[in-house]
């Protein structure tokens, strides 16, 4: 009886990529990120192993939303005291902290488990066009997503 080989994790080589978000769409940006975090684009994916790469996301202040999300979209946050909700648009967050949206959308995308916090690590946000993992020689990754139209 043959068995299904499973990659070890010493033979998993972990690539680097870097993704320009300047125009892109948020959604499709965070699911094509969520995939190549998990290896969902190798022959050798496995659910329950640690097959995918890192990823490194630049001008994360111009990623853009369809429709009138720029004022309707809502981020919450919660300090854990009573009456201590906040809430925000998705206008003022990319002023105040554009990272976390491009962070949240990719995060929302990934499993709700150990696995899932332990693939959202490997992802690198930035603004503007300088990081600092260019040790890391990252491949440009081309996202073909139709730029949006506002």
């Amino acid at each position: 009886m043959n068995k299904t080989p499973l990659p070890n994790q010493q033979t998993i080589e972990h690539k680097w990529y870097i993704v320009d978000a300047e125009g892109q769409r948020l959604g499709r940006l965070a699911t094509e990120i969520a995939m190549i975090l998990r290896g969902k684009n190798k022959p050798s994916f496995t659910p329950n192993i640690d097959t995918g790469d890192f990823v490194v996301v630049i001008n994360a202040e111009k990623v853009v939303v369809t429709g009138r999300k720029n004022e309707q979209k809502l981020y919450r946050r919660h300090s854990g005291r009573p009456g201590g909700m906040k809430t925000e648009t998705f206008d003022q967050l990319q002023r105040r902290i554009p990272e976390r949206i491009v962070e949240k959308a990719v995060k929302g995308m990934l499993p709700k488990n150990v696995m899932g916090r332990k693939l959202f690590t490997k992802l690198k946000v930035y603004t503007g066009a300088d990081h600092p993992h260019a040790a890391q020689i990252p491949e440009t990754l081309n996202i073909n997503t139709i730029p949006a139209r506002n």
